[in-house]
């Protein structure tokens, strides 16, 4: 499967007064990409627990351009870089607009936790949401340039 592709469109709304999506809202694009991820992919394939309680447990975002909102949708890439047995962590890719080959806006990072609700604690992963999640294990391009290690 690899990389999850998501088109999200920001609202008039999402624009803050210099003109871009501001930090909260850029937060809530992301999320509405994972939750294509987590909550429709998965439950096509039925891995359904996930959508039972899912819960971040950290959020990391860097910007590298502001986003605009010109009434287009734009492009979040997703992939699993992480798995672990109670944990996986998601990075993203948020471009400027809806081809591969748009500018990068942001990178983010996220540590998803699976929760038991009814129980209020954290769970471990299933073995199907395991099986699911290692599906979409892929590097994605940070946007950010490599640094150079100057010494010799």
């Amino acid at each position: 499967m690899g990389v999850y592709v998501a088109d999200v469109t920001p609202r008039w709304s999402d624009m803050d007064a210099f003109g871009h999506v501001n930090h909260a809202n850029t937060v809530t694009l992301l999320e509405e990409a994972r939750v294509g991820l987590l909550f429709v992919e998965g439950g096509r394939r039925g891995e359904v627990e996930m959508a039972d309680g899912t819960v971040v447990a950290r959020l990391r975002v860097d910007y590298l351009r502001p986003l605009v909102v010109d009434g287009a949708s734009v492009r979040v890439e997703i992939a699993v870089d992480e798995l672990r047995a109670a944990s996986f962590t998601l990075v993203y890719v948020l471009r400027s607009g809806r081809s591969p080959d748009d500018p990068i806006a942001a990178t983010a990072e996220t540590v998803m936790v699976p929760y038991d609700l009814a129980g209020g604690r954290p769970r471990r992963l299933t073995d199907t949401e395991r099986d699911f999640l290692a599906g979409w294990r892929a590097k994605l391009p940070t946007g950010r340039p490599q640094a150079v290690n100057s010494r010799g």
